[in-house]
C-alpha cells in the first residue's frame, strides 16, 4: 500500500473500486449465559467433532501494521491495547512495519516495535521502495515512469535490507522476518518486480540476509508470483516465509496445493489485508462478522500460519481512532487473544450448519481453543465433542451486537462433550481446562 492509496488524501474508497477486480443432543452440560430470549428461534446443528491428534499448521500469530510516516504512530496506551492479552486488549502477537528507503527514517516505527518486542510480539518488515540510487524507470504498458530495482544493485539492495535488520537488532528489536518487496505485482505507486526478477534475487542475493526472508507478498495471492519460487530449489532455499495479501482473493483461491507439495520447512503467512472494505465503519454490525469468517477461512482453507491486518488503528480497522477496540477488532481478538503463537490448528467440523464456522487449536498441555462464528439470523444449539483428549470444563467469551469479547463464565464437560447456544450473529471463543 502507499500513502496516496491509503491516506490521508483520497481515502481508501478509490482503492476498493480498483481492487474489486479484484446432532443429536444428549444430557450434556449446556452453557446458559447465552440462551436466547424467550420465543427466539433456535436451530440444531450437526455435532462438531474436534480431534486433538489430527494436527495441521502451527500458528505464528495474528496482528496488524503500523506506518508512522503515513498515519502517525500508536500511543503508548494504544500499543498496550494492541499487543496486550488481557480483557479489553486485541492480543496481537505480530507487528508489521515498513522498511523506509532512507536510513534517516529508520527510527520512525522503532518505539512501537520496541514495545511490541517487550510484550513478546514477532515483528516483520516490508519495503515499498529501495533507496532511490538503486532504482531505474522503465515503460510498463501505459505507465511511462514505472520503477524497478537495477540488476547491478541487487547485491546492494540485499545489504540495505540487512542493514535495516541490523539497525533494529542494535535497538532492541530482533526481526522475525523481512520481505523482499511489498506487493511487487501491484506497484503502480512503488517498485515493480516480475516473478523472474524475484526468483533471481532470491537465488543470488537473499542468502546474505540475516533474518528470515519473506516473498513474494502478491497483492491478491496470485500464484504466478509464488509458483516460480516453489518450483526453483535454489530460490526456495533462500526464502523462509511465503507471504501473501488477500485483496479481492476469492475463497476458492485460498488453498495452495503446490505449497503443500513443495513448501516443506517453509511458513505460509497472510501479511496484509483489510476486509470486507475500507469504506465502512469497523463497528458496522453484523458486517463485522465477515472478518471472523475471513480469518476462519484463512486458517482452515488456506492454512495460513499468520493473519495480519493493514493499519491497526483506523476507522475501518481493529482499533478505532480513539484507541478503543472496534467490532472488527473484537472478531480478531477472538482468535488473537486465545490462539497464541505455537498453538497448532487441529481438525474440527468446520461448517456444522449453514452460516456457522468452527475452527480449533491445540495449546500447551490439554488446552483446546475453539472459535465458533454464527452469521445466521437464528441462534444455534451446538454440540462440541473432543476426541483424543480430555477436558473437565470450558470457559467462553462472546461478541454480538452489544458485547465485545465478554466473558460468559464456564461449565463442565461430560464424557468429552458440551453443548452451547450460539446466539444469532455472534462469535464465541471456548477454552478448555
Amino acid at each position: 500500500m502507499t500513502q496516496g492509496r491509503k491516506e490521508p488524501v483520497g481515502g481508501e474508497r478509490g482503492v476498493l473500486s480498483r481492487r474489486t477486480v479484484l446432532g443429536a443432543m444428549g444430557a450434556l452440560p449446556v452453557l446458559t449465559a447465552t440462551t436466547p430470549a424467550a420465543g427466539a428461534a433456535v436451530t440444531a446443528a450437526a455435532a462438531v467433532v474436534i480431534d486433538r491428534s489430527a494436527q495441521r499448521q502451527t500458528i505464528r500469530g495474528f496482528g496488524g501494521m503500523t506506518h508512522a510516516a503515513w498515519i502517525g504512530d500508536l500511543t503508548a496506551a494504544q500499543r498496550d491495547t494492541a499487543f496486550g492479552t488481557g480483557e479489553g486488549r486485541l492480543g496481537f502477537s505480530v507487528l508489521r512495519i515498513p522498511v523506509p528507503e532512507n536510513q534517516a527514517d529508520w527510527s520512525r516505527d522503532l518505539a512501537t516495535a520496541r514495545r511490541a518486542t517487550e510484550l513478546g510480539v514477532s515483528v516483520i518488515a516490508s519495503p515499498w521502495n529501495p533507496p532511490a540510487r538503486m532504482v531505474e524507470t522503465f515503460v510498463r504498458g501505459s505507465q511511462t515512469d514505472a520503477r524497478r530495482l537495477r540488476y547491478d544493485m541487487y547485491g546492494a539492495y540485499a545489504q540495505h535490507l540487512n542493514d535495516f535488520t541490523t539497525y533494529l537488532r542494535n535497538n532492541g528489536v530482533n526481526l522475525y522476518g523481512i520481505s523482499v518487496q511489498n506487493e511487487p505485482d501491484y506497484a503502480h505507486d512503488w517498485t515493480w518486480w516480475t516473478p523472474t526478477e524475484m526468483v533471481r534475487f532470491l537465488r543470488e542475493n537473499a542468502g546474505s540476509i540475516g533474518t528470515r526472508v519473506i516473498a513474494p507478498e502478491s497483492f491478491q495471492y496470485l500464484k504466478n508470483m509464488s509458483d516460480p519460487i516453489l518450483n526453483d530449489p535454489a530460490a526456495l532455499a533462500n526464502v523462509d516465509i511465503i507471504g501473501a495479501h488477500l485483496y479481492g482473493t476469492s475463497f476458492a483461491n485460498f488453498p495452495y496445493p503446490l505449497f503443500k507439495q513443495k513448501g516443506a520447512g517453509k511458513e505460509l503467512w497472510m501479511t496484509e489485508v483489510y476486509y470486507p472494505n475500507s469504506s465502512d465503519s469497523a463497528d458496522l454490525w453484523p458486517q463485522a462478522l465477515d472478518v471472523g469468517e475471513h480469518i476462519h477461512r484463512a486458517m482452515v482453507e488456506a492454512e495460513f500460519q499468520a493473519y495480519i491486518w493493514w493499519y491497526i488503528r483506523r476507522g475501518y480497522g481493529p482499533m478505532r481512532e480513539d484507541g478503543q477496540i472496534s467490532k472488527r477488532g473484537a472478531n480478531m481478538a477472538h482468535f488473537a487473544r486465545f490462539v497464541r503463537p505455537g498453538y497448532v490448528r487441529i481438525e474440527a467440523t468446520a461448517n456444522p450448519a449453514s452460516n456457522v464456522y468452527v475452527s480449533a487449536y491445540r495449546g500447551g498441555g490439554s488446552t483446546v481453543v475453539i472459535v465458533a462464528i454464527n452469521k445466521g439470523t437464528s441462534a444455534v444449539s451446538q454440540q462440541f465433542t473432543l476426541r483424543n483428549g480430555t477436558a473437565s470444563s470450558v470457559s467462553s467469551w462472546l461478541t454480538d451486537a452489544s458485547r465485545n469479547v465478554a466473558s460468559q463464565g464456564s461449565t463442565g464437560v461430560s464424557n468429552g462433550s458440551f453443548t452451547v447456544t450460539l446466539p444469532a450473529r455472534s462469535v464465541m471463543t471456548f477454552v478448555t481446562a
